[in-house]
């Protein structure tokens, strides 16, 4: 009977840097939406600028 309780221990030791690991990537993975978004709301008003000031995008060049 006390290796049945080992095994749990052991199967629930293993469970644990995986849980640990997983939140960790979705707490970098929202930070870096919240950095891509940041980016993107900064280089809108330039993007637009040079829309407005090449008269177009690239796919209309071919």
């Amino acid at each position: 009977m006390t290796w049945i309780y080992g095994a749990v221990a052991l199967g629930v030791a293993g469970v644990v840097p995986l849980v640990v690991l997983t939140a960790r990537l979705l707490v970098s993975a929202r930070r870096l939406t919240d950095e891509i978004e940041r980016a993107t709301s900064r280089l809108e008003p330039a993007r637009a600028r040079l829309r407005a000031a090449g008269g177009g995008s690239r796919s209309q060049e071919g």
